[in-house]
């Protein structure tokens, strides 16, 4: 009896729908932004201030070295994920010289919170850009039971916002350490 009951558990364990939600491919974000083939990918390395202002954004150190964005036009194009309460959570993200232009959840991995990846939430990031703290320059509403996936995705338009302002600096300012 027991064996059986464990294998009926194994056999509904397996059944469970994948939480896991794939939206847009970062392959198809980034062709519909750029209108064509996107740009070439560059490299932002993450050292010195550009590493600590990472961290503090997002309350801890980024996991990698480097993060990899597409420019043209005086446009970047952001890629990024962040946990939400256990999972990450991929978003696109485009940022112009007036701010961003275009939040996009692309996977959503979490079983609550969700609702984020529609236009009613993610449209309130739309010309937003940052304080002088790096905080967003306006408030963005919340959505009840999704707190930690809200948090996450304001943690990256802070981030993309803030990796974008490093990409425009100009070229006679001296190179990160």
């Amino acid at each position: 009896m027991f064996i059986r009951n464990l294998a009926l558990l194994v056999l509904l364990a397996a059944a469970q729908p994948s939480t896991a939600e794939s939206y847009q491919s970062p392959d198809e974000f980034l062709q519909e932004v750029f209108a064509t083939t996107p740009p070439a990918p560059q490299v932002l390395w993450l050292k010195g201030e550009i590493k600590e202002s990472a961290a503090a954004i997002l309350g801890h150190p980024y996991p990698g070295l480097r993060i990899r964005y597409w420019e043209l036009d005086l446009r970047t194009a952001w890629i990024l994920e962040e946990i939400g309460k256990e999972k990450p959570i991929t978003v696109g993200m485009v940022i112009g010289p007036a701010g961003m232009e275009l939040l996009r959840v692309l996977e959503f991995r979490e079983n609550r919170g969700w609702e984020v990846r529609y236009p009613f939430f993610t449209d309130q990031f739309a010309g937003i850009g940052l304080t002088a703290d790096r905080d967003l320059d306006r408030h963005i509403d919340g959505i009840s039971g999704a707190t930690l996936s809200v948090r996450a995705l304001q943690k990256l338009a802070r981030l993309a916002l803030y990796l974008h302002q490093q990409t425009q600096a100009t070229d006679d300012s001296p190179p990160q350490k």
